[in-house]
């Protein structure tokens, strides 16, 4: 397996002593504890407003994001809780799989593939493995099955074609076993910060590596200001969940010309790491 290979950690802690800027700024987040998607669970800072979202794009799709309910753990592939279990506010109420798999690259691509799914967009899904090998999900659908053998990838007529939610689990997780941040680093494109979306993904490449996925977006009208909320996966694999921002109250980064970094309860990012699909 290729994803986020390295331990678990609690180093919440190191992040809050080194808060930015923004920490000094006390901006509350309402939380709705009824809510039960992300958009009515977590409400944007005071003087922020949500943009307008298509209902079939993608950013409406990871907007409302069914989330469990709050309060709930966050729990690993193999039904124990996560050791960290402060770096969450909201935990998505997507199942994880019950083998080792869906870790952090892998949530971003589940999220995207999910939604390309729903949208029956099925000749879009599509990833690389860490070797170079296209994996797209549509010959899998129409029956075909990827064998591997050492370094030899290759697609193998497997039977009649199965358009069910069950075999687009399982190439999934194929996927999963044989892609990670290395590969999906490269896939994904460069985007300056200025121009950041929901959906993009904070990414850097490698062992360890790590992704996070933009799932929401708020703006202050006449500042420029922009806040993001983050959704991550991690190791061992575990429920996706929205993060914390350790140096706020709330949940949501801010973003603007002054950022350099993005710091994450687990993980540090620069401004150069945003990419997109």
């Amino acid at each position: 397996m290729f994803a986020c290979n390295y331990p678990e950690q609690n180093n919440l802690a190191d992040h809050v002593t080194q808060l930015s800027e923004e920490a000094s700024v006390a901006v509350s987040s309402p939380v709705d504890t009824a809510g039960k998607t992300l958009a009515t669970r977590i409400l944007p800072p005071t003087g922020y407003t949500r943009t307008e979202l298509d209902s079939n794009s993608f950013g409406f799709y990871l907007r409302h994001l069914p989330l469990k309910p709050h309060g709930s753990p966050v729990y690993c592939f193999d039904g124990r809780e996560k050791l960290n279990q402060s770096v969450h506010a909201a935990v998505v109420d997507l199942d994880v799989g019950t083998r080792d798999l869906q870790q952090c690259a892998d949530a971003v691509m589940r999220l995207r593939a999910e939604y390309l799914w729903q949208q029956e967009a099925y000749d879009q899904i599509s990833f690389n493995f860490t070797n170079g090998f296209a994996a797209p999900y549509a010959p899998w659908r129409a029956g075909q099955r990827i064998r591997v053998s050492g370094n030899t990838v290759a697609w193998v007529n497997a039977g009649r074609a199965d358009g069910s939610y069950t075999a687009f689990r399982k190439y999934l997780d194929m996927v999963f076993a044989y892609a990670g941040t290395l590969s999906l680093a490269k896939e994904l494109k460069s985007k300056p910060l200025s121009e950041i979306a929901i959906g993009d993904v904070f990414i850097q490449g490698g062992s360890p590596g790590h992704a996070v996925t933009v799932v929401d977006l708020a703006f202050e009208e006449g500042s420029g200001k922009t806040m993001v909320l983050l959704a991550q996966s991690y190791m061992p694999a575990q429920d996706i969940h929205i993060l914390k921002n350790p140096g706020r109250t709330d949940p949501w980064y801010l973003i603007d010309e002054h950022v350099q970094q993005i710091r994450t309860p687990e993980w540090t990012f620069s401004a150069q790491d945003l990419k997109a699909f």
